[in-house]
Order: C-alpha cells, then sequence, then structure tokens
C-alpha cells in the first residue's frame, strides 16, 4: 500500500478533523437559530377564521385601510408596504405611500400594478366582491375585524408572523395587554355612566356593544344607550337620542381636532349631558381606529366619564 492509499484510509476510519466538526456546529447553531417560518411556509388563521398559508414572509404588503396600515409600522414592518388606502396618515411615513383608492373604493389595477405578495384587507370595511376579486387573482388576502381588544392583541402578533417580525409584535401584545389589565383594575368599581358615543354626523352614527369602542367604553364604566343595537354602526334618529337622555355624549370628528359635531348638541338644552356640560371630544384615530393607540384614546374617555361623576355632585340636592 503507498502511502496516498494509506492517507485515504486514515481519513475515513477517523473523525473529521477539529475544525471540520467546529463548521458543521456553526452551520447547526445557524440553522436553529433561523425563525420557524424561514424553514418552511408560514400558516396563520386570519379574523374569519380562513387559512393563510404563504411560502415565506411576505415583502411587498398592500393595506387596505388606514388601522392595518398603522398597525405594520407599529410591529417595525412599515418597510413591507407598498401601498395602502386614502387617510393613511399615521405615522408620517404612511402618507407618502402609494394610494389605491379608500377603504370602501379599491383600485384593484392600481393594487395589482404594485405585485403585492400579501393583502390586508378590512372584513367590515372593504367591498367584499373587490377583496374577492383579488383571492381570484391569486394573492394572499388576510381579513382583519378586531371586536375586542385580545383580536386586536392577536393581530399584532399575526401580522408580525408574516412579515417576519415576531420579537416587535410580542412586544406591542404585551404592552396592549398590560394597558388594558391596568385600566380594568382603575375603573371596575366606578359607577355607571350612560353615554351616547357618535362616530359620524350625516347620518347621525353610533356603535353597538360588539364594536371594539364598545368594550373600551365598558371598560371605563359606561354604558351605550345604544348598545343593545343589531348592527355594528347603527344609524340613529336626534329624537332617538333626545330619548335616552345620554349623562354623557362622546363625538370624534371629521378632523383630528374638528369639535363641530359636539357643539351641535347645544341646541338640546333638555339633555343632561348638555346641562351638565358633558360633551366630550375624543380625535378619532385614537379610538376609532383600531391600533395600539386605542388605548389613549380609552384614557381619555375614563377621565372624561370620571369627570361626568365628579359633576353629579355639583347638581346634587
Amino acid at each position: 500500500m503507498n502511502p496516498t492509499q494509506h492517507a485515504s484510509l486514515d481519513t475515513r476510519q477517523h473523525p473529521a478533523p477539529p475544525l471540520r466538526r467546529l463548521a458543521r456546529v456553526l452551520v447547526l447553531l445557524c440553522l436553529a437559530a433561523l425563525p420557524l417560518q424561514a424553514l418552511g411556509e408560514i400558516r396563520v388563521s386570519d379574523d374569519t377564521g380562513r387559512e393563510l398559508v404563504l411560502a415565506q414572509p411576505a415583502q411587498r404588503v398592500v393595506s387596505l385601510s388606514p388601522h392595518l396600515t398603522e398597525i405594520l409600522f407599529h410591529i417595525g414592518a412599515g418597510d413591507r408596504l407598498v401601498g395602502t388606502v386614502s387617510f393613511s396618515d399615521h405615522p408620517e411615513a404612511a402618507a407618502e405611500l402609494p394610494v389605491v383608492g379608500s377603504a370602501g373604493q379599491l383600485d384593484l389595477e392600481r393594487i395589482l400594478s404594485l405585485r403585492p405578495d400579501l393583502v390586508l384587507a378590512w372584513q367590515s370595511g372593504n367591498p367584499p366582491r373587490q377583496v374577492a376579486r383579488l383571492e381570484a387573482l391569486g394573492i394572499p388576502v388576510y381579513r382583519n375585524e378586531p371586536r375586542r381588544l385580545e383580536d386586536l392583541a392577536r393581530t399584532l402578533e399575526r401580522l408580525s408572523l408574516v412579515t417576519d417580525r415576531q420579537a416587535a409584535g410580542r412586544d406591542q401584545a404585551i404592552a396592549l395587554r398590560a394597558g388594558v389589565e391596568a385600566l380594568q383594575t382603575r375603573y371596575a368599581e366606578r359607577p355607571p355612566v350612560r353615554l351616547f358615543y357618535q362616530i359620524w354626523d350625516q347620518p347621525l352614527m353610533t356603535i353597538n356593544d360588539a364594536h371594539l369602542i364598545g368594550e373600551v367604553i365598558d371598560l371605563c364604566g359606561g354604558v351605550n344607550v345604544f348598545g343593545s343595537e343589531t348592527a355594528l354602526a347603527p344609524r340613529v334618529s336626534r329624537e332617538a337620542v333626545l330619548a335616552a337622555n345620554p349623562e354623557v355624549i362622546v363625538a370624534g370628528g371629521s378632523g383630528e381636532d374638528n369639535h363641530g359635531w359636539l357643539e351641535d348638541w347645544r341646541r338640546w338644552q333638555g339633555l343632561t349631558a348638555v346641562q351638565r356640560e358633558n360633551l366630550f371630544f375624543i380625535p378619532p384615530s385614537l379610538i376609532q381606529r383600531h391600533t395600539p393607540r386605542i388605548l389613549e384614546g380609552a384614557e381619555l374617555l375614563c377621565q372624561h366619564l370620571d369627570e361626568a361623576r365628579a359633576r353629579r355632585s355639583e347638581v346634587s340636592p
């Protein structure tokens, strides 16, 4: 046997040199550090129970609602957005994105031109036929419809999964749950306050108890005078509000600093809310847009209801 043959046999019969073994260990460690979805497809259920399957984390996302646009920025996935709808104005970077119509009227050609590998749809806010058309064209669609604050926390977690931003999504969800728990602890025993929450003026619209804002009202110790209505965002008449005679009226507005809707109620001096100066404004993006900033809106609402409770002593006989 010549030296060359001997060397070859020796290599097969003995363990790999230390440097080679080290290289193998390093490769295994790198693989272990990869997120699970990098090693296979991503599966997640949306808010309608549909299973969304992606071969890899989404790289080109189109959002069909301002709240979904904002959520992606919250979880650090704003760089994945290639398009959104009108009124997507928070944070400032969102306003620079290409616009694909409004939430209620989508420009399908514009969406397709952006070549999305994921579309985030608002179940109750987007036209169902247009969303279904996108799916029929082979575009993965995630439908979102948070009705409870816990649903919002899960949205943060799920969207962070499909965009490979799990750490940020987890942190945001933990912070939201902690904030909700803190408000529950602080306001659980406060006396109830009957209120009317106005989300639009013409037509006059409110929300029922199944709406996410309904849970915020309950969290603060409020009682929604139209909470038992069937529709999620029912239309109501001025006469119905006058008959309900709420102790508090809370409104957003057509802008972030437009108090005009509240001023209109001053015409009805017989309303308890008017008599006691319990007309409160909350910027709509803080409570009517379903994002982590809803905690800020909830804080404001809880404070306003405490103001109304304090004013009861001013009118006591």
